[in-house]
Order: structure tokens, then sequence, then C-alpha cells
């Protein structure tokens, strides 16, 4: 992956002339002086890995498999949220790991864990890189490594007749699904960082994929993990369809972060592969009408695969295909897409029925090329990103979810919010939102915002993300429904769950991780008490 940016350099593409004036008229964005730094102009400070800690790591690991040069340390800095590259294009590299250490199993990273409880080194473990809430970046300690645990990329069981799979973390999504389709078999999990992430990294973020309509969101496909620990492995209970024998402590490590422990081992349910896949595409005079008719079908059914309502800012702009960003839109409205997946003739059955649901709430047809377009460009929205930040433009996502009666005011007070902060900061906004996931009792709302960045970026933003959170938790929203928690929105978190439930989580953690050393500072705040 690029090191300053998302994704295989060769994708990235600057923005036609006519939308960066297009920027320059309506958010009045200045052109960038285009001077990011070079991997090989920046230098992180040397690493504070003693000489017979690193030893001690090859002895574990093999000393190839020990990496403490500044480009792998460079690369595995932080993740991919919009304050994280601006620190990297402008080569602030200052919080990078001291060493990159590569597992190649289970026992590899007990062994590791182990030690590095003993001498007090921090661990970050890293599978894509691709968060972005700020969970790769640990704090409170003086050395840490990166554990890096792309060796663990195996398929390692397919149960056909229990339709279950075991997965190595490692392995990213398209490598999981080539190997399963080898049996016949998806995973159907698509989130926009699918090219990238890892198993591991779905299963400790609580990621939602782009289908979870239809496929259910990662933490509903997993039925089992394994963890390392610095005080050994953890199995989360017994693997089956389902079970009464006391609380499921799976959830523990679902959404967990790394600060409990290593998912080494996750075992998923898996469907056949879909014989069909069609998108479709509908225009809904507002986004309340929009709104209206996605409920109709997540409360009521039948469900499309994929299920999601642009705004009719979004929609205008054209970000609901990423692919034609600034084309815009010659109609008014809010542009929804439905997708369906599996076989040919339940596919139609499910179609006609959910197109019936739609008509009813007096959608639009659009026919199959809207589908087929956001299909094409469901990965581009973060090259769009790197794209929008070398123009001038300043672009970040947030995400929330609630009930459907809590939809409206969520929706309404979180673009309040944004706007209000960013136009005293002086970088008036567009805000832009969609409704990317649907449940019986609610759904999520995605929120991109692009503005000029201004002369001091990060600090706009953050005081603008800070104004968001405040306004989500006043409306009765999770602070986050799938890009997890990390330190970005570990305060609010800590409201969410309330101080009981923050110290129940603490205590988790101090007999799992007595030493502290399991992703500082990420998830949790620090304890308040001595006995937290």
């Amino acid at each position: 992956m690029l090191w300053n940016g998302w994704g295989d350099p060769d994708r990235a593409a600057p923005l036609p002339e006519p939308v960066v004036g297009l920027l320059g008229e309506l958010l009045g964005v200045r052109p960038s002086d285009g001077r990011s730094v070079t991997l090989e102009a920046v230098e992180p400070r040397a690493s504070r890995l003693a000489g017979d800690a690193r030893a001690a790591f090859a002895e574990i690991v093999g000393a190839e498999h020990v990496l403490t040069d500044g480009a792998s340390r460079i690369r595995r800095t932080r993740g991919k949220s919009t304050p994280d590259l601006l620190r990297m294009r402008s080569g602030a590299v200052e919080d990078a790991p001291d060493a990159v250490v590569r597992p190649g199993g289970h026992d590899e990273v007990v062994a590791v864990l182990r030690l590095c409880a003993e001498r007090r080194i921090a661990v970050v473990p890293f599978g894509g890189g691709t968060s972005v809430v700020g969970g790769l970046a640990p704090g409170g300690h003086d050395c840490f490594i990166t554990l890096d645990l792309r060796r663990m990329n195996r398929l390692t069981e397919v149960d056909t007749v229990s339709r279950t799979a075991v997965l190595e973390p490692g392995l990213r999504g398209p490598e999981a699904e080539a190997l399963l389709a080898e049996h016949g078999y998806t995973l159907g999990h698509f989130p926009q960082s699918f090219e990238w992430a890892t198993i591991g990294g779905f299963a400790a973020a609580r990621s939602s994929g782009q289908a979870s309509a239809g496929y259910g969101r990662f933490d509903d496909m997993v039925t089992a993990l394994r963890v390392a620990t610095p005080e050994g492995t953890w199995e989360t209970g017994r693997s089956a369809p389902r079970s009464a024998a006391g609380p499921d402590l799976r959830q523990l490590v679902l959404g967990s972060e790394g600060a409990f422990g290593v998912i080494t081992s996750v075992t998923v349910r898996i469907r056949p592969r879909p014989e069909t896949r069609v998108y479709e595409g509908w225009r809904f005079s507002s986004f309340e009408q929009g709104r209206e008719a996605l409920r109709a079908l997540a409360q009521d059914g039948p469900l499309p695969t994929v299920l999601r309502l642009s705004d009719e800012t979004e929609t205008l702009v054209g970000l609901a295909d990423p692919t034609a960003i600034g084309k815009g839109s010659s109609e008014t409205g809010c542009l929804a897409i439905a997708g369906y997946e599996g076989g040919a003739e339940e596919v139609a059955v499910r179609r006609e029925r959910a197109r019936a649901v739609l008509r009813a709430h007096d959608g639009t047809f659009l026919g199959e090329e809207p589908g087929e377009k956001w299909n094409h460009g469901r990965y581009s929205a973060p090259y769009l990103r790197d794209s929008l930040l070398d123009a001038g433009a300043f672009a970040e996502t947030l995400e929330t979810a609630a009930y459907w009666s809590q939809i409206p005011a969520l929706y309404e007070n979180v673009r309040t919010a944004l706007t209000t902060a960013l136009s005293d900061a002086g970088t008036p906004p567009v805000v832009l939102c969609h409704i990317s996931h649907v449940y019986p009792a609610g759904a999520s709302l995605y929120f991109t915002v692009l503005s000029a960045q201004g002369d001091k970026p990060e600090e706009h933003w953050a005081g603008a993300k800070r104004a968001a959170c405040d306004a989500i938790i006043a409306s009765g929203g999770t602070i986050s429904h799938h890009h997890g928690v990390g330190t970005d929105h570990r305060d609010w978190y800590a409201q969410e769950i309330g101080p009981l439930g923050v110290e129940v989580l603490h205590a988790v953690k101090n007999r799992l991780d007595p030493s502290g050393i399991l992703n500082p500072g990420i998830l949790l705040p620090p304890p308040t008490s001595p006995g937290a």
C-alpha cells in the first residue's frame, strides 16, 4: 500500500481541471503546492529496541522477520485517516514503531507477547493498516513494536457440511475470497477497505461490509476465535452454531482492537458463491422519502443484499458514484442503490417483491446502470480522497447508527455540528451523507465532509470531529457503527458504556494484559482509580 496515501499508487489519478476549479468556486480551495515528501527523504528517529531484545525476537520468528529499517517502520506508522495522511505527507513520522516483528503462527505470537510483557515493550497488531480512528497510535510506552500478521495468511479448514471455514488473521479480503472460491464459497464481506483490510482487522474492529443487508456484519459471521495474550492462549468458547453456556466471550474480542489480545484464528460461516449478482438504481424525491422506503424493506422485507441511500447533497455532487465526482446529476432527489445476490430464481423473486415496495414509496426505477456504476466504483472513494488532498481540499468521513425514530434528528444535528464548527474555523464545508447499512430497528449514517484544507487542517478537523461526536451522543447515536473506537472515539465510547462499564473492561484487560502492553491507549481511557 502507498505509504502516505491509499492503496495501489498506480490507481491514483488527479482530479480533472474543471473539478479543481469547482472546488475553488464552491469551497475556496487553493491549489496545493504538490510538495509531498518522498519516502526516501523521511527518516524516523533511531529505533529504541535494545540489541538483546532484537536477538530474542529473532530467536522466536527468525532474524529475517525482525525489521528495523526506516522504510519498513514508516510503512506501518499510523493508519489511513485524513489527519494520518496529512502528517505522513509532511514527513512527520516521530511515532514510527521501533521494530516490525512478523510472526508465522499462533505459538510465535504468544511467545512474542510474553517477551514484550517481560521487557515492557508495547505491541500494536497490524494487518492492512486501514484504521481511520487512530487505532494504530499507541501511547505511554518508551518502546513499541508493530506485530505484522501478514505471514499468517492461510485458509486452514473448510467444513462444507456445516458451511464454516477457519481463516488466519493476516488474510486480506480478496485473498480470503479467492481461497474460499476454490471451494465454491464466499464470505460475503465487502467493506470499502476490502482490498487491503484483513480478516483479523475485520474482527477486531467489528467491520460491516457493503452487502451487510444480505450477508450480515462480520461479527455476525464469526462462530469462534482464538486469541494470543501475554498470559497465554485464550479460547473464547466451544465453536457451535449457538450456545447457552454462559456469556459469549467472543463479544469481548470482537471490537476489542488488539487491547485484550491478538486474534490468531477466526472461524466464520460461509455461503455458496452467488450465481447471480445484479445492482440497480432508484430515485426518491427526498431523503425522508427514501429513508422510509428503506425502513419498509428492512422491517417487513424483502431485503436486497445491498441497500443504501444518498442524501440530496451526495447525489447532487456525484459522490454516490465516486468515479463521477463533480459531474453530479441532472435531476434532483436522492439516489438509492439496491443489489441482489444469490440463485437466479431466488434473486428474480426477491427483486420483483422489493421493487413493488420501492414503487409503493414513490421510488422511480433508474435501471441497472447506476447500480453497476456503483459496483464498479465501490472501492474508489479512498483514492478520490487522495486526489482531493493533492488538489488542496480536505475530505474526511465519520459514521454512526441509531434507531429509525432517532435518525432524522441525528442526521440534522450532525450536519449542523460539522457545518458550524468548520465555518467558524474559516473553512465552510459541504456535508454529504448516506444510509449505508439497515436493520429492522435502525440504520447507520455515513457522513463525508469536503472543505478547503486551510492553514491548520488537522486542528480544524479535530474541533469539528469533537462537535460531531458530541452531537452523535446527544442525539442517541452510537459513536461508531463500523470504523471502531481507536483513540479518536475513546472518550465518547466511555460515555456510551458508563463508568462501571469502563471499569469492567479494564478488569478484563488487567487479567489478560497485566503489563498493559497491548495497543495501549486504544479503546479504553486510562484507569481513574487503582481498582479500575
